[in-house]
């Protein structure tokens, strides 16, 4: 049987995952938030419960947490709280919701999101605490690493590789083979033809690295 889950973040990403965690029938037991004046509140009829550290009032076998923090080019602060509350012995659920479609032979990883109308193809796999978010592919033999985050209606070709802590940007395409290194962005609506470096900004079509 399922463990409850508190999810970590009020906002908007910690909306989506809630929706998906409901169509999931997992059960909420509340929402923390860094932000103290939000506490009494209530998201999608969910009580934000207190700060990021009333998770400390369950113990680590009592409840799943789930990491609602979103990225917008970084994805540090989602990285660094999973890596907070790891430390702590806690495990992240893995949420999946029931529209995406997901092959038999795909792998995912504690923590990972998958959201709706997403598509992970056979030979996939998809690393710690990332998201493949609305309506994005990832297609055959694809590795995903951890801390990434896939944003809404981006295509990758089979058997790209990216490396952890990469945000690619929404509606971006990247064909098949490339490999992203770690901590780069690519912005949104790109298109990427070539392996992209280790924290760079890529944009346009094709992609060109950003200038300093």
């Amino acid at each position: 049987m399922s463990l409850p889950v508190v999810i970590l973040g009020a906002g908007g990403h910690a909306r989506v995952l809630l929706e998906a965690l409901r169509s999931a029938s997992r059960q909420v037991a509340g929402i923390v938030d860094a932000d103290p004046a939000r506490i009494g509140e209530t998201v999608m009829g969910v009580l934000v419960i207190g700060t990021d550290e009333k998770v400390f009032d369950f113990r680590t076998n009592e409840i799943e947490l789930v990491n609602g923090i979103g990225s917008v080019a970084s994805t540090a602060k989602r990285v660094e709280l999973f890596a907070a509350f790891k430390a702590h012995g806690y495990r992240f659920a893995t949420v999946v919701h029931p529209s995406a479609v997901i092959a038999s032979d795909a792998e995912l990883a504690e923590g990972a999101q998958i959201m709706a109308g997403a598509v992970i193809q056979a030979g996939a796999s998809i690393g710690m605490n990332s998201i493949v978010n609305t309506r994005a592919a990832v297609d055959h033999d694809c590795r995903i690493g951890a801390g990434v985050h896939i944003a809404p209606g981006v295509t990758l070709s089979g058997d790209v590789r990216v490396d952890d802590d990469v945000h690619i940007g929404t509606g971006a395409t990247v064909i098949q083979g490339v490999h992203i290194s770690g901590k780069s962005v690519v912005g949104a609506g790109s298109v990427v033809l070539r392996d992209v470096p280790g924290g760079v900004t890529v944009y346009g079509v094709p992609a060109r690295e950003a200038r300093k």
